[in-house]
């Protein structure tokens, strides 16, 4: 979706484009079929698997795909440059083969994660959201560790789907997501936003408003003001498709958030409403644009959000006076005079100190 939006910028260009596109896939299709079906043997073989994969995929590659997969994330990510279309059959074979054997997709999706390429990762995705319903625990780690390890958009919002599938299967899920919101990785914040944005469509169109019960505006209200731009703009997306779970919640949370950014002059929280505001009816999307007129972001300006805030507060705490944070929990008065001994908090203490 986002690398045709990119195209959009010259018609003849896009045209042209998408003519070039369209060619590559016809005449590609007919490798990535075979492909598939080579892999499925493989399932229990992780090693001969990704690397059969890898250079299938590298068949399959498109330089001007990648191309504009470099125009649209800048510096990033590691990626072959395989158009989506021919990716589909690999996938929809691998979840055929995989139906019945979680063990398999798991152990697959463990050695898959540990490649650098941004389509080898995707494949992980699709194998997570097979071995979630018999192992949600060890698939739930390995959510975290690609969250830990992802470094572009795409990646994240690829992932956002599984983690939203892993909450829908245990709802205490929500608590580790929320632990996420205070990460210092701008791309773990993001996933939070990710995810929920992702939820709706996890579910039946009339399951939906069973999800309005969820912390879902809570995690938004923490993250709303932080200063990274893909966080805000995961943000906004979770709140134009959590329209489709509470639309009365997101636009009490839009009145409030926007007369905030006005009152505090919030560049960040005002872009977050700004963009949400497709999603709600026209008339109040018309007076929350007159209550954030001249709002705007400035350069450089720290982030405001709840989640930062109680970060810096956190940071100033264990960094007082120099003292380590242990030392800083027990009253001066006490160490001095050799009344507080504790021998395990000590040994502990001394680590943190060395």
């Amino acid at each position: 979706m986002a690398l045709a939006a990119a195209d959009g910028a010259g018609g003849g260009h896009v045209t042209d484009a998408a003519a070039g596109a369209n060619a590559f896939v016809a005449v590609h299709l007919a490798e990535a079929r075979p492909l598939a079906d080579r892999l499925v043997p493989l399932l229990d073989r992780p090693d001969a698997f990704v690397a059969e994969l890898e250079a299938g995929l590298r068949n399959l590659a498109d330089p001007a795909s990648l191309d504009e997969l470099r125009r649209v994330v800048p510096g990033g990510p590691v990626a072959l440059g395989v158009r989506a279309p021919l990716t589909r059959p690999i996938h929809g074979a691998i979840r055929r083969a995989c139906r019945g054997r979680p063990d398999s997709a798991l152990w697959v999706a463990e050695r898959a994660e540990r490649e650098p390429y941004l389509e080898v990762r995707a494949v992980a995705c699709t194998l997570l959201r097979i071995s979630f319903d018999d192992d949600p625990e060890r698939s739930w780690q390995l959510v975290r560790r690609m969250a830990r390890n992802a470094d572009n958009w795409i990646a994240v919002d690829t992932l956002a789907g599984v983690a939203a599938l892993g909450i829908l299967l245990e709802s205490f899920r929500w608590a580790e997501l929320e632990q996420l919101v205070y990460a210092r990785s701008p791309w773990e914040r993001r996933l939070v936003g990710s995810t929920v944005a992702t939820l709706p469509f996890e579910v039946v169109p009339e399951d939906r408003p069973r999800l309005a019960g969820g912390p879902a505006l809570s995690l938004l209200d923490q993250l709303i003001g932080d200063a990274d731009e893909n966080v805000q703009k995961a943000l906004a997306w979770a709140l134009r498709s959590w329209v489709h779970v509470d639309p009365t919640g997101v636009g009490r949370f839009l009145d409030e958030q926007a007369a905030r950014a006005a009152v505090d002059s919030d560049g960040h929280r005002a872009r977050v409403v700004r963009d949400a505001l497709p999603a709600v009816d026209p008339g109040r999307a018309g007076r929350l644009r007159a209550v954030l007129a001249g709002v705007r972001r400035a350069p450089n300006a720290p982030g405001t959000s709840k989640a930062s805030r109680a970060a810096i507060a956190f940071g100033d705490l264990l960094a007082v006076d120099g003292a380590t944070p242990i030392a800083r929990l027990v009253p001066r008065a006490a160490r001095a005079s050799g009344a507080w001994v504790d021998p395990p908090i000590q040994e502990l203490e001394r680590s943190l100190a060395e």
